[in-house]
């Protein structure tokens, strides 16, 4: 079992130092990841998340770092492809890359794109084919629904081999979400609000999952929520989660729980392991 932070790109967390200084601290306290979201409107002010996690990448050397999670669709896919490989040279192969729909719906409508779920879904599948593509550092050409490339090349190619792990995140009982999960390295599940995941509730989705991967290859579940500092106390919470297939636990670090100093504390007191 491995332990991150997930922290709003919004509020509290918006500037990049805060954060990297933030994340270098969770790094000291023995977290294996520190994960931003990626959101264009937010409570308070708002932060790239991708100049956030340039800032981590220069602060941290051993925590794996990512965005939980992108909605692809509303992003050009070669640019995440380019910005992706990018950080993970900077990080030094650390970077995992979370996709999703995107929510809420209004993130799109606001601006004048499409916030047509099932438009969004296509858009999401075919940038993953082409970002992933790229990543090859082979000619790609690809004529799609909603894209269009014309032999184009990447390099320098991500440092991970075969290429940067993405995991999928979406909404439970949904299961177009944990489908498209299957076909890559991980999932990022919840409940839409007021809902809230349960063990059980990750036991189904692994076992949909199961039905529906072709690969061989370790798969990552990552269930969230909020622990306290005390790691026995901690350890008790996530452990159900643990039997449940979690390989990653996502702690919730924000201001609904709590002022910026208060969360720093918690981040110091280091992970919910025994």
């Amino acid at each position: 079992m491995k332990y991150g932070i997930n922290v709003p790109n919004f509020g509290d967390y918006h500037d990049p130092a805060t954060v990297a200084e933030l994340a270098a601290e969770a790094e000291d306290a023995g977290w294996d990841g520190f994960f931003t979201w990626d959101h264009l409107q937010g409570y308070g002010p708002v932060g790239d998340p991708t100049v956030t996690l340039a800032a981590i990448a220069a602060r941290t050397s051993r925590i794996r770092i990512g965005a939980m999670v992108t909605p692809l669709a509303r992003r050009r896919p070669w640019k995440v492809a380019r910005e992706m490989a990018s950080l993970d040279h900077l990080s030094k192969g650390r970077i995992i890359m979370g996709v999703g729909l995107g929510n809420p719906p209004e993130e799109f409508s606001s601006f004048g794109e499409e916030s047509d779920p099932k438009a969004r879904a296509e858009r999401l599948d075919e940038g993953l084919d082409i970002m992933t593509a790229l990543w090859s550092g082979e000619p790609v050409t690809h004529h799609g629904k909603h894209y269009t490339l014309e032999e184009v090349t990447f390099t320098p190619r991500p440092l991970q081999s075969p290429r940067i792990p993405i995991w999928v995140g979406g909404f439970w009982p949904s299961r177009p979400p944990m489908r498209r999960a299957a076909g890559f390295d991980g999932v990022y599940p919840a409940r839409n609000w007021p809902d809230t995941l349960t063990p059980e509730d990750l036991r189904g989705i692994l076992s949909y999952v199961k039905v529906h991967r072709t690969s061989t290859a370790p798969f990552d579940a990552v269930a969230g929520g909020q622990t306290p500092g005390d790691p026995e106390a901690g350890a008790g919470l996530v452990e159900p989660w643990r039997l449940a297939g979690a390989t990653w636990w996502s702690e919730d670090v924000n201001s609904w729980r709590g002022p910026l100093e208060e969360m720093r504390t918690r981040v110091r007191a280091g992970p919910p392991r025994l």
